[in-house]
């Protein structure tokens, strides 16, 4: 595995098989109902505290995003048979919570809550980390140097020998002096 450093780098994701990626998060409609959106924004703590926890359950990790009228998180997983078996599960915190958003929350409007959820299959995902640490499925699967067959994005998704980048290879380019 490639150090997880900002040094000059170019590094890829190593999902090494299938995984899911799954987008959940809320919508804020009415910001002065804060009464009604903020509980169920801190909804999401109780579950990501157990799936760090708990491994075992397929949680990969996640990334938080922060906008204007949104929070989203976006989560890695081993399979989406994990994901399911995950939020229908009266043992673990997420079902709770779903039925209590829409108990007390979903019929105000102050508040809206999505998800989207990808299937990727082993070798039809390809990534990029140029000059920064792991970011994203990189962080959570682990990087590797991006050369040879994975110098080009075609090359990363086993579509060429990865001779095809439209950009010099690192190893070609005379270091930039800095001012």
């Amino acid at each position: 595995m490639a150090p997880a450093s900002s040094q000059l780098s170019r590094l890829t994701a190593q999902p090494g098989g299938d995984f899911v990626v799954f987008r959940i998060g809320l919508r804020i409609n009415s910001y002065w109902k804060i009464h009604q959106w903020l509980p169920v924004a801190r909804m999401m703590i109780p579950m990501l505290k157990e799936l760090y926890s708990h491994p075992e359950l397929g949680f990969l990790g996640a990334e938080l995003h922060i906008g204007l009228r949104h929070i989203f998180h976006i989560q890695y997983w081993r399979s989406y048979e994990q994901l399911m078996a995950y939020s229908h599960s009266k043992d673990h915190a997420h079902l709770p919570a779903w039925r209590e958003y829409n108990r007390r929350y979903r019929a105000t409007n102050a508040v809206g809550i999505f998800h989207e959820t990808y299937r990727v299959r082993a070798g039809e995902q390809e990534s990029i980390y140029v000059n920064m640490p792991p970011y994203g499925l990189g962080l959570v699967t682990g990087v590797v140097e991006a050369t040879g067959r994975r110098q080009s994005a075609r090359g990363r998704m086993s579509l060429t020998d990865g001779q095809d980048s439209p950009v010099p290879a690192y190893g070609e380019i005379a270091p930039v002096e800095a001012r």
